[in-house]
């Protein structure tokens, strides 16, 4: 592990106010988008579909760097030219999501743990060979009845921490994101809670696996209320908020962070520049 590259990556990703743009959506995810528009649903679209993102021009004045899929990251544009040498030709830094996916959590109804950390370090190892320099790992919590569980979100920390630390050890700089969902009718303040707790956990996982903070980024929530709940804050006051639950449980080793937008192929909103 270079530890100067990993800490120059990482500043790179927040720099000059670009974001992380998601396009790591996965196949079934983009026949589904494809079938709504009556657009054949096939490696073919795919790739010309994503062509058109790769090459949009100007792109690398707003977007520091790519979230891929795995088969994006393995493809290339219609001449040939892998998508991974369009992006960085211009400056544009490659990554990879490498989690499976969020999984029902045994023992705990309406709860979540993402998995993939089997055979990580191997996959890791080829994606910063094929020329990956970054990778996203997205645990989910639940705000309900009852729930979030602290087994839920002690599980989903130790699983980012491991992904943290295998990240690094193979050259890449790991996106933290544990997203407190929006789904609900929980008030900001149930939100602001439980994202405090979640953050103070991941961090307290991340020193336990020995992670460099200063190597990796946080991809948060904003501290809102659910979608159902009645009563709605402010821009203002959910700005503060957030501010606020960051202060508290985000350490300032931590070079940056880019606040997710939700969605796929959305720019990743960064970033708040730990420079103190």
């Amino acid at each position: 592990m270079d530890t100067h590259i990993l800490i120059a990556t990482a500043k790179a990703l927040v720099a000059d106010d670009k974001g992380l743009l998601a396009m790591d959506e996965s196949n079934p995810t983009c026949h589904k988008r494809f079938a709504k528009l009556g657009i054949p649903q096939t490696v073919e679209a795919r790739r010309d579909y994503r062509e058109l993102i790769v090459t949009t021009p100007g792109l690398c004045e707003c977007i520091s760097g790519v979230i891929l899929y795995d088969e994006t990251i393995r493809q290339q544009k219609e001449d040939g030219t892998p998508f991974l040498k369009v992006l960085t030709d211009v400056g544009i830094i490659p990554g990879i999501e490498v989690d499976i996916g969020a999984k029902d959590l045994a023992g705990h109804p309406g709860e979540k743990i993402t998995e993939g950390l089997d055979g990580l370090r191997d996959r890791l190892k080829e994606y910063f060979q094929m020329g990956a320099r970054f990778a996203k790992w997205r645990a989910v919590i639940a705000i309900g009845d009852g729930i979030p569980s602290r087994s839920c979100i002690k599980a989903n920390a130790h699983a980012l921490a491991r992904y943290a630390t295998l990240c690094q050890e193979a050259g890449l700089v790991p996106i933290v994101e544990p997203e407190v969902l929006m789904e609900g009718e929980h008030t900001l303040e149930q939100c602001r809670n439980v994202t405090e707790e979640v953050l103070r956990n991941v961090f307290i996982q991340l020193n336990c696996q020995r992670v460099l903070l200063e190597g990796m980024i946080l991809k948060p929530n904003m501290v809102l209320p659910g979608l159902t709940c009645p009563k709605q804050e402010s821009v203002v006051e959910v700005a503060d908020a957030t501010v606020k639950c960051l202060l508290r449980t985000v350490p300032a080793a931590v070079p940056g962070v880019a606040f997710l937008s939700g969605g796929q192929h959305t720019t990743e909103t960064p970033v708040v520049n730990k420079d103190r």
